[in-house]
């Protein structure tokens, strides 16, 4: 990783590379790792299982499994036409769906015209003219500010911040000023229009101001929503659901699942149920709960429990809202199961877990068998070359779950 720099400053000032720099090329070469994020198969308790979205049973790659899903089948688009899209195009295409069927929706942010930095509205301009789809100034406080605007007067308005780590500017005008303007208006103005979408969540090299995942920050805030998608049907689903839903919604998408997951995406108009859980997985032994990207870790190590510990089933759950959370669902599945395990990527302190594990000790505590599990991001800034350690990984969840079954 250094050799290429070394180089070009010994051809910069004019000289060819020493012979002694010739030597080390190969040491630096073998000295080189890859991205943070990656796994190394070959330890405990992982044992050589594809593990990660691209081998996960979560997703629904086929025409048949997109079709036997039941809120699909509730929604009536599982038998029409169906694309293969990944996540960026699945948004894409909620938003597209939003401009043809509303006339007061406009899309709106930094770079969102040419398609945004991640191409989630490309297109979009070209087929729906400039007047609606439009870039603003680097001003995030700015976006949420005029976004509460065009909500106000009645337009459908999805505003983009580029990076969740950068929503920190707009939280003053989100947090007192979206959140209340319809309880200190006694209903008579709101700003339920509004909905603010931001990539979030860690990606392998992003360090601490692309990687962040902020949900708990507004997730302790009334007259918000805040949903967090786990792939690209749920993306769609849940992103035309919480544009139309008539509150202000926070849409944080994990860009790591951009192009990562891709499903057999229903072409039609359909709306996901937000404030729902959902089930993915049935079991009778250990609840385990997570949302987002944090879905596919938690997966693997249910698999590598179910390998491990024969007999042994986990029931998983997908909480995809997180406020405000189905905590009815989880408490049906810990009446039944006496354990629960919760995971994310926000660190531990105060983080979402926190909230829910409260919760569910209040509604469960003459069920529970074992202490509820936190599996979360260590409490440092979001850390680069050492993400790896931060990152509540499969094995970290798999080691919870363990503790949760043997107490």
């Amino acid at each position: 990783m250094l050799l290429r720099p070394l180089l070009s400053r010994a051809k910069l000032l004019g000289s060819r590379p020493s012979s002694s720099l010739a030597r080390l090329a190969p040491l630096l070469r073998s000295q080189s790792r890859p991205y943070s994020s990656s796994v190394d198969s070959s330890v405990e308790p992982i044992r050589g299982m594809d593990l990660g979205v691209a081998h996960s049973k979560l997703l629904l790659r086929t025409v048949a499994s997109m079709r036997g899903n039941m809120e699909l089948q509730a929604q009536g688009v599982s038998e029409g036409d169906s694309k293969k899209m990944n996540m960026c195009q699945a948004i894409n295409d909620a938003m597209r769906h939003t401009l043809a069927t509303d006339d007061t929706a406009v899309v709106f942010g930094e770079d969102v015209a040419f398609g945004g930095v991640f191409r989630c509205s490309v297109g979009l301009a070209e087929e729906f003219g400039n007047e609606r789809i439009f870039n603003t100034p680097l001003t995030e406080q700015g976006i949420a500010g005029f976004a509460i605007g065009m909500a106000a007067i009645g337009h459908t308005a999805v505003a983009e911040i580029q990076f969740a780590d950068y929503i920190f500017p707009a939280f003053d005008q989100i947090v007192n000023e979206a959140a209340k303007y319809r309880y200190r208006s006694g209903n008579e103005f709101n700003v339920g229009g509004l909905t603010i979408r931001a990539p979030c969540a860690a990606v392998g090299h992003g360090g601490h101001y692309h990687s962040q995942s902020p949900e708990a920050f507004f997730a302790h805030v009334p007259g918000l929503k805040v949903v967090v998608p786990r792939s690209p049907i749920q993306a769609k689903g849940l992103l035309l659901a919480a544009i139309r839903d008539p509150n202000p919604t926070l849409f944080f998408e994990p860009k790591i699942l951009y192009r990562s997951a891709v499903e057999q995406v229903p072409t039609d108009d359909y709306v996901l149920p937000l404030s729902k859980a959902e089930v993915v997985r049935t079991g009778k032994d250990v609840t385990v709960v997570g949302y987002g990207a944090q879905m596919y870790a938690l997966e693997n190590a249910v698999q590598m429990i179910e390998r491990d510990m024969p007999g042994v089933t986990c029931e998983l759950i997908d909480l995809r809202t997180i406020l405000p959370y189905d905590a009815d669902t989880v408490a049906e599945s810990v009446t039944k199961t006496g354990r629960l395990v919760v995971a994310h990527e926000a660190p531990r302190t105060q983080g979402f877990a926190a909230e829910l594990a409260a919760e569910i000790q209040e509604r469960c505590f003459l069920r529970l068998e074992s202490p509820i599990e936190r599996v979360c991001g260590l409490f440092v800034p979001h850390p680069l070359v050492f993400e790896r350690f931060y990152m509540p990984c499969a094995v970290r969840c798999y080691e919870a779950i363990r503790r949760s079954l043997a107490y």
